[in-house]
């Protein structure tokens, strides 16, 4: 008979994720802000991993102040989309929250972290493939849709499912 497992020896068998918080800022014109990471070639929503005992919408806030300079609040929950595990990577979940509009003085407040980002740019969400891997576009233009529809969509693969 095999023995029981603590709870602490059950907490550590289980499976670990990879989490990341991103935001979906917008123009007025309805264009979603990219950024441009400095160590990869192709552009980003801002955000970024979430760390440890930190919670997904705490971590959106950590990451817009550090790679943007913005104190900012979080707006709900656009979606969760749920990654399988690929060569050198394991399984992950990326969370998506509603940044609202950055204009005028919020706007001119944004500060790149020069450390991190070359640039942003709004980009219309119809040409939002041209400048993310397609992953992080698919993903983009569902939550978008699911913002103009008022609602969350969980996504595994950048599918709705």
């Amino acid at each position: 008979m095999e023995a029981l497992l603590s709870p602490e020896e059950y907490e550590q068998a289980l499976p670990r994720k990879r989490v990341a918080a991103g935001v979906l800022f917008f123009d007025p014109e309805g264009r979603v802000l990219l950024v441009d990471p400095v160590y990869k070639d192709l552009w980003e929503i801002p955000g970024g991993a979430v760390e440890e005992n930190e919670s997904p919408r705490a971590g959106a806030v950590r990451e817009i102040k550090e790679e943007l300079g913005l104190e900012w609040e979080p707006g709900r929950l656009l979606g969760v989309d749920w990654r399988g595990p690929r060569p050198g990577r394991s399984e992950g979940l990326a969370y998506v929250f509603d940044g609202g509009v950055l204009s005028g003085d919020r706007l001119a407040r944004v500060r790149l972290q020069p450390e991190e980002l070359g640039g942003m740019e709004f980009v219309a969400v119809g040409r939002v493939r041209e400048r993310l891997v397609e992953r992080l576009a698919v993903r983009v233009e569902a939550c978008v849709r699911a913002r103009e529809h008022g609602l969350t969509v969980y996504l595994e693969y950048g599918v709705p499912v």
